[in-house]
């Protein structure tokens, strides 16, 4: 696997890691046992990074990586971020407090068997705790404390980014960034890499519309985010389908399909275009051994040559600009 050098995090990591949102289980149904096996296909095609939160499952997803790192014994091989603040009732920007870090952090701890979270970032804050610098100092006391090594932050807008931005020692930023989303390409990743701020990109296969599997027809269970949030109705809009239109969606994941090389599947052409993109990371989930798999190999898809470029950018002006550049 490929890996990557982000300066403020001080450690390589894979260039594509793993999304373990369904691996909680709260919208897609993967048991114990077939979680642990996603986790060893993942790490056997060389991802030495895992992404979760404390909300997925309600801690269902830490616990299964704290088990899966325990049981394989080469703890110090993996990089796991994981997120907090989704679990302040009422969310908003008083809840995040030293406090609630404390005791948050302490419980993602516990689940994932370890002294010191590796990366801890905000989850999805309302937009004005990413300009309090109370918010950031205490994040500063975690790292003092050892409960953390390093903090980011996880974003529903390129503002939100580019205001996080202005901490020094700032390692992350998760955001949304796809073929279907391209701002942050043009007001995030500069400065990001200028200051050396790793970017993880999370949605890369837009809920997975750059799967390039699904019509106008499929159909997904009642309690999937791509059923009862298309209109954005329990959380941001852009968390399904990148808040592209799911018509849409399909008739633009057509266009990129025809633009897949032979032996390749479309979701490794999107993970490859990111790569050439500069990320950091990716954060793919998989529900399945083989598509952990998949997503692994996708670091070695070739470079697209610059027609292709040029057509996937025509396609984003074409089907999904007008629905998301200006919104996020």
């Amino acid at each position: 696997m490929r890996t990557t050098t982000v300066p403020r995090l001080g450690r390589d990591i894979s260039l594509v890691g793993l999304g373990t949102w369904q691996l909680g289980g709260d919208w897609a149904t993967v048991g114990d046992e077939a979680a642990q096996e996603v986790l060893a296909a993942a790490a056997d095609a060389g991802t030495r990074l895992f992404d979760t939160a404390d909300v997925y499952g309600d801690g269902r997803s830490e616990r299964a990586i704290g088990r899966f790192l325990a049981e394989r014994g080469d703890r110090d091989e993996f990089t796991v971020i994981t997120k907090m603040g989704r679990r302040a009732e009422p969310h908003v920007p008083e809840a995040y407090t030293l406090d609630n870090f404390r005791r948050w952090t302490d419980r993602s701890r516990e689940l994932l068997g370890v002294e010191t979270l590796d990366l801890v970032q905000l989850h999805c804050p309302p937009t004005p705790v990413y300009s309090d610098e109370r918010v950031f100092d205490d994040l500063r006391v975690l790292v003092d404390e050892g409960r953390i090594a390093r903090f980011g932050v996880s974003v529903e807008l390129v503002d939100e980014a580019l205001a996080a931005l202005e901490q020094p020692d700032l390692a992350t930023i998760q955001i949304i960034v796809n073929i279907f989303r391209r701002k942050p390409l043009e007001r995030v990743l500069p400065l990001a890499a200028e200051r050396g701020v790793g970017i993880i990109a999370r949605l890369p296969l837009a809920s997975g519309l750059l799967s390039g599997k699904y019509d106008e027809h499929t159909t997904f269970a009642p309690e999937d985010h791509r059923t009862w949030n298309r209109d954005g109705r329990l959380m941001n809009i852009g968390e399904t389908f990148s808040g592209i239109p799911f018509e849409v969606g399909v008739a633009a994941a057509r266009e990129v399909a025809a633009l897949t090389p032979a032996g390749w599947a479309t979701s490794q052409l999107a993970l490859g275009w990111l790569a050439q993109m500069g990320v950091a990371t990716m954060i793919p989930g998989a529900s399945k051994p083989s598509q952990a798999r998949a997503n692994a190999e996708a670091a070695e898809f070739p470079e697209l040559a610059p027609e292709a470029l040029a057509r996937l950018e025509e396609i984003y002006e074409e089907y999904c600009r007008e629905h998301v550049h200006d919104v996020f």
